[in-house]
């Protein structure tokens, strides 16, 4: 497969704020240093933030490859997902990322099946395999 690239841009607004949005898509949107830190802002999407939901959305997307692979019926899918930041030898490192999905299967004897696709999707997600920072999963079938 050839390289892809994607373009992503910044501008700084002001104090610890800024903007980002790419030449590729539609909208624009904040980011600013998280609330824990030194100056940092409440109810704008962080670094870790964005790292988090970089991982949960590809693991949804690769997820929805896969289940179409594997002809799996499902009624529903959502994942939490929880980003773990700590200092390790004078470093701030996300550690880890918890993901929780929660999928609703059509057939309970797809049971097997969807906790196959699940924990593959998180082995194959581009973005976790491209992070240090451990993934765990944590797995939800409903009927």
């Amino acid at each position: 497969m050839e390289a892809h690239y994607y373009n992503v841009n910044l501008n700084w607004l002001a104090d610890r704020k800024g903007e980002i949005f790419s030449p590729e898509l539609n909208e624009k949107f904040g980011i600013a240093t998280p609330p824990q830190f030194p100056k940092g802002m409440e109810g704008i999407w962080s670094p870790e933030h964005l790292l988090t939901a970089a991982v949960s959305s590809c693991y949804m997307t690769t997820f929805l490859a896969i289940a179409e692979n594997f002809k799996l019926e499902f009624k529903n899918f959502s994942c939490a997902a929880k980003g773990k930041l700590e200092q390790v030898d004078g470093k701030f490192l996300m550690t880890e990322i918890l993901l929780e999905p929660v999928l609703q299967i059509v057939h309970e004897a797809d049971k097997e099946k969807a906790e196959k696709v699940l924990q593959k999707s998180e082995v194959a997600c581009l973005i976790s395999n491209s992070i240090k920072s451990k993934v765990s999963l944590i797995t939800t079938i409903k009927l």
